[in-house]
């Protein structure tokens, strides 16, 4: 890994295509019932700047905030204080929406807020996001 910073870890990056249109996709990632849906309960709203929470469960009310708003193709927000959230959006042929994720921020120096290592808090969210998606996908493909 010569000429790379050994410290930061890769983002975790997850494309899929969903038989749905990408309205329809938009609306399950940018709305607070959309989210809820599919992700976390929250009190989300498409508004740059907009401070919300996701509430995690176990591990409660994780603080967030809006950063990007770009109809219907991209949303980013600040997850926590280490990570940022985005979700790409590309209309395909055929009402099929690519729909690619995107969570950044790991650095192999840091611990979350619960005190475990980003290197291994990465592993599972990679895994997360992957059973997360399948459940958006049914979704918008319901």
């Amino acid at each position: 890994m010569q000429g790379n910073n050994q410290d930061t870890l890769s983002a975790i990056r997850q494309t899929i295509v969903f038989n749905a249109p990408i309205q329809k996709v938009w609306e399950a990632v940018s709305t607070s019932e959309g989210l809820a849906a599919w992700f976390m309960p929250n009190d989300f709203q498409p508004v740059v700047g907009h401070e919300f929470h996701l509430n995690a469960g176990q591990f409660g009310m994780s603080p967030c905030k809006v950063t990007e708003v770009d109809p219907p193709n991209r949303l980013s927000f600040n997850w926590g204080k280490d990570w940022t959230i985005t979700f790409e959006l590309k209309e395909l042929d055929g009402g099929k929406t690519e729909f690619t994720l995107i969570h950044s921020g790991w650095d192999a120096n840091k611990v979350t807020e619960f005190g475990e290592s980003h290197s291994v808090v990465r592993d599972r969210m990679n895994q997360g996001w992957t059973v997360l998606l399948k459940s958006l996908g049914k979704y918008v493909e319901a």
